[in-house]
């Protein structure tokens, strides 16, 4: 792999700009057959939790036009089993490991910032779209106020490491809620996350998912992650990182045209779990066919009209 590819977030070095996001991908022991993890720019691990989930009961998957539902909830062994267990055998990989953690309160967001402090992962990335139980159920992520308050609480536990948030959709400014966690300390945004959607059985005439509603990703919200990132790449100024709908080298470079330093590819792994691989190799391609030294030439490069 040449060093065209080579990108840094946070002066964290990334060998490439191909991230699997969090929850898609593992821990990646299931594609080690497939491919080494050495090819991959980084991988940002299930979300940890503080303590074991056992995650939302089934059905929580469920198949849309161009995308899919999930309510998983978030399932995965506790920060422990991470931190003793996965993270060990990640660090043999040669690659970037972020660790994605999520709590119901900002106090246990930060008791795990502390923990990952401790760690040898390269990055935290906090999700923000989880209900924060001390005010009422509603996700951290669609307030401003709390969106920097337990950014700030986060940072606070974090000093070592870089703090990457990872923003909802499901706001009506993301450019402000971006704005209020950059103003609370955090190093880099990932966006976006899953858009709240909900399909039913006309049979049975139930939702589908037992949850009643779910994530929506895949390529049928790849307009609207490319519209947040560049909104929020031109409202602040710490490196984002692009991810929603993602499948194709051609996306993850419209996504860095848009403002994205680096990108993170979901739900298109479950279709084709080559589909990282094949969009490192599409990069590097670009590259050379367009005379481009460094791919990060191009990260907000878009000319609106």
């Amino acid at each position: 792999m040449s060093d065209k590819l080579k990108v840094s977030v946070c002066g964290v070095e990334f060998k490439n700009p191909v991230i699997p996001a969090s929850g898609t991908y593992g821990y990646g022991r299931e594609y080690e057959c497939l491919y080494p993890l050495s090819k991959l720019g980084g991988i940002s691990v299930k979300g940890t939790t503080l303590n074991p989930r056992q995650g939302n009961p089934a059905p929580r998957v469920a198949e849309t036009p161009s995308g899919m539902l999930n309510s998983v909830g978030l399932q995965n062994g506790g920060a422990k089993k991470f931190l003793e267990y996965e993270l060990p055998n990640l660090l043999t990989k040669d690659t970037r490991i972020i660790a994605n953690i999520a709590g119901a309160t900002a106090e246990e967001c930060a008791e795990l910032a502390s923990m990952m402090n401790a760690s040898k992962v390269d990055m935290a990335e906090l999700n923000i779209s989880c209900p924060n139980v001390k005010q009422g159920g509603a996700a951290f992520g669609t307030s401003c106020a709390a969106a920097e308050a337990v950014t700030r609480a986060v940072k606070r536990e974090l000093p070592d490491k870089p703090l990457m948030v990872k923003l909802s959709p499901n706001v009506t400014s993301i450019t402000e809620i971006a704005k209020a966690v950059e103003a609370a300390g955090a190093d880099a945004l990932s966006l976006i996350n899953t858009l709240l959607g909900m399909r039913i059985d006309i049979k049975t005439r139930r939702p589908i998912l037992k949850n009643n509603v779910g994530g929506l990703s895949g390529p049928a919200v790849f307009p609207i992650a490319v519209r947040m990132v560049w909104q929020v790449h031109n409202a602040v100024n710490i490196p984002v990182m692009g991810m929603g709908g993602i499948s194709c080298w051609e996306d993850a470079v419209e996504m860095m045209m848009a403002g994205a330093s680096a990108v993170q590819v979901g739900a298109a792994i479950f279709a084709d779990p080559y589909t990282p691989i094949k969009i490192i190799h599409g990069l590097e391609k670009y590259c050379d066919e367009n005379n481009i030294s460094n791919i990060s030439e191009i990260v907000g490069s878009v000319q609106p009209w």
